[in-house]
């Protein structure tokens, strides 16, 4: 049947073999970084009314039903978006010395980091401070504070939301010499010979590595994303990075996905359906450094992993096209993401005043977040040439 795959040792059929090792563009994965970032405005909207999760601005009443939704999606989006960023990392050194490549990635990431930790983020901040009766009688009162350097959430300089960014602005740089290495001639040589002899076993066990470094660090490091008590994360986010640029040198990686997108799916809901259980029956083992609770853990992060591949396999099955909304999307993307939570804050921070139900509340939130941070990304970001440089992308065109 279409989308299933058997665990076998065998090679896969004639047209895995013959797979190319020099990939085109995938619009595959550009349609897949749209949709993961769409996701996580939807999601941030419904941090507002998640029942036991804490953030910016909360609504009186949250619903458990919510968090349901939001611990799904909370399983596998990030990893998704880090495992997309070494992807394009590949199309970007292809065509680049590491000089050009560090260059480029200061402009993309770095800039825009530093512009959003003080225009952007502030207003976040502002918005919470309100909450909490702080005492700011403005926000010209209260925006010298960011330049205080105080770290959040005692002090008021942030980066939020963007700390995906300054991750993979770190990614980039100390990865750097494992990627050259392995676009050479001598490191696509080696993996080359380790996918001719790729199998769907083998490729699972690209997972296993997660689940120790998770289960093995977040109890120790669980966030937030500081650089300081988030080595789990950062450790198991980097791993997801490095495997997009290695799964992107040669097709047979991107083809055993596809093949086994059935399989994948399968594994991915079998691990949720036994999550589920636990997390419903009030089961799970109680926290701590013993077998029962690092197995639970080393669960959580294979989970990820199979909705990963599941998602990627489907993906390049069905999503490999392009078209004029992917081409301005995919521009747009990256400015909508930046801009994106602090559209939110600053809306949740009068909706959650009325008395309207969670659903309508949510749901009004959503529609106004995403159509204000298109028109302000359409009008105010894509035409300027300060603000397109301000936001990372390139002066014309598309990226």
């Amino acid at each position: 049947m279409p989308g299933t795959a058997t665990f076998t040792e065998k090679p896969l059929r004639a047209d895995l073999d013959a797979a190319l090792v020099k990939p085109q563009r995938r619009y595959d994965l550009d349609w897949l970084r749209v949709i993961a970032i769409l996701l996580l405005l939807f999601f941030h909207c419904g941090m507002a009314f998640v029942a036991e999760w804490g953030w910016h601005i909360k609504n009186a009443e949250t619903s458990p039903i919510f968090q349901e939704w939001m611990f799904f999606l909370s399983r596998w989006r990030m990893a998704l978006l880090f495992l997309i960023s070494g992807a394009g990392t590949w199309f970007v050194l292809k065509r680049a010395t590491a000089g050009e490549y560090l260059t480029r990635r200061f402009l993309r990431l770095f800039v825009p980091l530093v512009f959003g930790m003080f225009v952007v983020v502030p207003p976040q901040i502002y918005m919470e401070r309100l909450v909490q009766n702080a005492g700011f009688t403005s926000y010209w009162n209260f925006y010298p504070t960011v330049f205080q350097l105080k770290p959040y959430p005692d002090g008021n300089t942030s980066w939020h939301h963007l700390w995906f960014v300054a991750y993979l602005f770190i990614y980039s740089i100390i990865a750097l010499p494992v990627f050259v290495a392995l676009r050479s001639t001598a490191g696509r040589a080696a993996v080359d010979r380790f996918c001719s002899r790729l199998s769907a076993p083998v490729f699972y066990c690209f997972g296993l590595p997660l689940a120790v470094v998770y289960a093995g660090l977040i109890l120790r490091f669980p966030g937030p994303q500081n650089l300081i008590n988030d080595w789990a994360w950062f450790s198991v986010y980097f791993t997801y990075f490095v495997y997009g640029f290695l799964f992107t040198l040669n097709e047979r990686f991107g083809v055993l996905m596809e093949e086994c997108r059935g399989m994948s799916l399968r594994l991915a809901c079998a691990c949720y359906l036994v999550i589920t259980y636990l997390r419903w029956n009030d089961a799970e083992p109680a926290p701590g450094y013993h077998l029962s609770y690092l197995l639970f853990l080393g669960l959580l992060a294979l989970n990820a992993w199979f909705w990963v591949v599941t998602i990627l396999g489907f993906g390049r099955r069905y999503l490999n096209k392009n078209n004029r909304l992917l081409a301005y999307a995919n521009e747009a993307i990256y400015p909508f993401y930046i801009l994106h939570q602090t559209v939110i804050v600053v809306i949740a921070y009068y909706v959650v005043k009325t008395n309207d139900t969670v659903l309508t509340k949510f749901l009004f939130l959503s529609a106004s977040s995403f159509l204000v941070t298109v028109g302000l990304y359409h009008f105010l970001i894509r035409p300027f040439r300060v603000t397109r440089f301000l936001f990372g992308m390139k002066a014309g065109g598309s990226e």
